[in-house]
């Protein structure tokens, strides 16, 4: 189906008006008025796009201010923006490339994070024994802060199993969790407290903050390396417009993430809980087990997200809740699933 205007919590299809659940603006930010004047405002500054390198010698203070927000947001040493989260993710991996004797990888993480010959952190459900074992490497670990069909951000337990001859790093991708779990929105980094070397953020800005591009965060050293990659002085940067407004929109972030948090809350407490939904509280994403769902969800006059993340895999049946949905909103879909589990019981 297709759309000639942005799906916000309502859509319209062949002239009808339908209840939207899909999506990835969880913050609702890309039809919020303050935040499009921020938008407007510095694009009328800083233009639609800067084609230059970072290293130029003419730099935009734009990207200081941006990535100043973003280090304190995280709570990490110091972040930097790139063009997407993709390239984020692909230039962490290039980098760690001279410094990593082996890669492993929990289940189901983004291609972002993908590195080649990466090995699993489990085998039949048990640590991969070439964690474990006596050889002395450097080991990089990569996961996503939530994995797919979860609504919990990944426990990395496990990795207070593994001995200290290995120095680890540990690569998270946090386009799902950065602004939505955590204080404020901070993501999972800094509740990361584990016996390992070094740790680092990828994610993409384009889902709860509102604006394409993308940020890798960690140790000061770390970002210093980033920006010395031929990849990245030879690549333009995030539209420096988008950066500045990063540094601008945190009370509007905030604001945002309370009105998210208020509609969980209330799924919460009406939602009737059983195996074919799975939800959590402090999460925005409802993975559903039924029969049929999206047929009956649209007939009445409901759209959520079904799709494939990769060929030959099952369909996934997602709702996802933002900060614009209305309690009239939540109420209609509740409502349908409530009845649903109520008559399949």
């Amino acid at each position: 189906m297709k759309v000639n205007q942005f799906p916000d919590r309502i859509i319209e299809i062949d002239q009808e008006s339908y209840l939207y659940f899909g999506g990835t603006a969880y913050l609702g930010l890309s039809v919020h008025k303050a935040f499009q004047d921020l938008v407007i405002k510095n694009i009328l500054k800083w233009g639609t796009t800067y084609g230059s390198s970072r290293n130029a010698n003419v730099k935009l203070t734009a990207y200081d201010n941006g990535e100043l927000f973003l280090a304190k947001h995280i709570k990490a040493e110091a972040a930097v923006t790139v063009s997407s989260g993709m390239l984020a993710g692909k230039i962490v991996i290039d980098e760690l490339n001279k410094e990593t004797d082996c890669y492993f990888h929990f289940p189901d993480a983004h291609p972002a994070i993908k590195a080649n010959n990466s090995l699993p952190v489990f085998i039949d459900a048990k640590i991969n024994p070439r964690l474990v074992d006596a050889t002395l490497e450097r080991i990089t670990i990569l996961t996503d802060a939530v994995p797919s069909y979860q609504t919990k951000a990944i426990d990395l337990s496990i990795l207070k199993e593994i001995p200290n001859h290995k120095a680890i790093t540990l690569v998270v991708d946090e386009s799902h969790s950065l602004g939505i779990l955590g204080k404020n929105g901070s993501g999972i980094y800094s509740e990361i407290q584990l016996p390992i070397k070094r740790k680092i953020l990828v994610s993409s800005s384009g889902k709860a903050f509102g604006l394409t591009g993308g940020v890798i965060a960690g140790d000061l050293a770390f970002i210093n390396q980033i920006k010395k990659l031929d990849t990245f002085i030879s690549a333009a940067g995030m539209n420096p417009a988008f950066v500045q407004t990063l540094a601008e929109a945190a009370g509007i972030y905030q604001s945002q993430h309370e009105k998210l948090l208020d509609n969980l809350s209330y799924i919460d407490s009406k939602l009737f809980k059983n195996e074919t939904i799975k939800f959590n509280k402090t999460y925005p994403l409802l993975y559903i087990e039924i029969d049929r769902i999206t047929e009956i969800l649209k007939e009445n006059k409901i759209i959520i997200a079904n799709f494939k993340y990769q060929e030959n895999a099952k369909d996934i049946n997602r709702i996802v809740i933002t900060a614009n949905h209305l309690r009239s909103d939540l109420d209609r879909i509740i409502n349908v699933l409530n009845e649903y589990n109520s008559d399949s019981e």
